[in-house]
C-alpha cells in the first residue's frame, strides 16, 4: 500500500518504530522486518519501479539501532501479492533474531553492497556479508539481475561476474562510461541470483557514483 510514497516511507517506517519503542519505554527493543517479495509480471527491459523504491526505503531502516531485515526476493510469486513460502522467510528471520538478540555468530544477511569504482568501461563491486565467498545461483554459473547507467540515466543490462571472494565486475558495450548501477531493481527482478556462501541473497539496491 505504501508503493506508491517510498520517499515518504523512508521517514514514516523509522519513525513508527522510534515510536513504539518510546511508547513501551523498553529501550531500542529489536525490530526485525521483511522486504517485500518479488511480484507482478517480469519485465524484459529495465524500467523504473516503485516496488524496487520502497525495498530501498526499507533498507535504509536498518539505519535505526538493534533491527534487522530478511530479504525475500526470491520466495514471491508473480501471480500473488501473498506468496506461500512462508517458511524461508521466518528461517531469515530467526537468523537475524539469533545474531542481533541473541549475539549468535551466524550468517544472518545475504550480500550487501559496500563499495563501487570504475575502471574504464567497468564498474567494480564490493560486497560485505559474503561469508566465504559470493555465488551465482544458477546451473550455468551466471550472475543476472544488475543493471548500469550512463550520464544519460539510461539503465542496460551488464555481464556481471564474480571476480573474488566478495567482489563483482559488471560492464556493457552501450555504456562507456557507467555512473549508476542497480541490482534486482524491479518489481519482480526474477532472475536476481547472486547469493551468499550460506544461500542467502543480496539485496536488492540503486546506486550512483560517488565522485571524490
Amino acid at each position: 500500500g505504501n508503493a506508491s510514497r517510498a520517499k515518504q516511507y523512508q521517514r514514516v517506517f523509522p519513525d513508527l518504530i522510534t515510536d513504539w519503542r518510546n511508547h513501551w519505554n523498553q529501550g531500542n527493543f529489536p525490530f526485525l522486518f521483511v522486504q517485500l517479495a518479488n511480484f507482478m509480471k517480469a519485465d524484459s527491459v529495465p524500467v523504473e519501479s516503485a516496488w524496487a523504491e520502497l525495498r530501498e526505503a526499507q533498507s535504509k531502516t536498518l539505519a535505526l539501532p538493534n533491527t534487522g531485515m530478511a530479504v525475500s526476493i526470491d520466495v514471491g510469486d508473480a501471480m500473488d501479492i501473498h506468496p506461500k513460502d512462508k517458511q524461508t522467510v521466518g528461517n531469515r528471520l530467526a537468523l537475524n533474531a539469533l545474531n542481533k538478540v541473541y549475539q549468535q555468530n551466524v550468517e544472518f544477511s545475504g550480500p550487501v553492497l559496500k563499495e563501487m569504482k570504475v575502471a574504464g568501461q567497468k564498474m567494480l563491486l564490493t560486497f560485505e556479508q559474503c561469508g566465504t565467498g559470493l555465488k551465482a545461483k544458477d546451473k550455468y554459473g551466471y550472475l543476472k539481475g544488475f543493471t548500469i547507467a550512463g550520464e544519460d540515466k539510461k539503465f542496460y543490462w551488464t555481464v556481471a561476474e564474480i571476480t573474488g571472494e566478495n567482489t563483482v565486475e559488471v560492464s556493457c558495450p552501450q555504456v562507456k562510461n557507467p555512473v549508476a548501477v542497480r541490482y534486482a531493481w524491479a518489481n519482480n527482478p526474477d532472475d536476481a541470483n547472486l547469493y551468499n556462501s550460506s544461500n542467502l541473497p543480496a539485496s536488492p539496491f540503486s546506486a550512483p557514483l560517488k565522485r571524490s
